[in-house]
């Protein structure tokens, strides 16, 4: 196609209107936190314990963090069917972004109560760690949460960022 009858194509499309939007964060609930800051996987587990009372489904959460491991926000990325979630990086890292998070730990409930992680489970956290390296947030952890037990993936060495 000559680059004259180009040219004319494009001037003959109508103007493309551009959204101009904002993002932010809304605050919908909030939990009272005794211990102010996350020391440790059961310190994260209380927390999400506590954030997933209830829930008959997995559901995936974030759980974003300042400098001084303070939890600054806990957010629900995905809900799963009865044992099952599907979590995409690009939904965990916005929470990150969003609350101005320096680091980042995961969560998820098993509501069989079988705190062990899945092959899924773990190529999960890894692609999780690697994307929180590309976007300069740190993955500290992703806990397993059951109702009366825990697994920290960091502390079996299967969440080394």
């Amino acid at each position: 196609m000559p680059l004259v009858d180009i040219v004319k194509e494009v001037k003959e499309q109508p103007a493309k209107r551009v959204n101009i939007v904002s993002v932010k964060l809304v605050r919908e609930a909030s939990l009272l936190y005794k211990n102010r800051r996350i020391a440790s996987p059961s310190d994260a587990w209380e927390l999400f314990k506590e954030y997933l009372d209830g829930v008959d489904r997995e559901h995936f959460v974030v759980m974003a963090l300042d400098t001084k491991n303070q939890p600054t926000a806990i957010h629900t990325c995905h809900i799963g069917w009865l044992n099952a979630s599907i979590v995409h990086p690009r939904e965990v890292m916005k929470v990150g972004i969003l609350s101005n998070a320096a680091s980042l730990i995961l969560g998820h409930n098993h509501p069989s109560n079988n705190p062990e992680p899945s092959q899924e489970d773990i190529a999960v956290t890894k692609k999780l760690i690697e994307a929180g390296k590309m976007m300069g947030i740190e993955i500290l952890d992703h806990v397993i949460v059951c109702d009366e037990s825990f697994v920290s993936l960091k502390e079996k060495g299967l969440c080394v960022s």
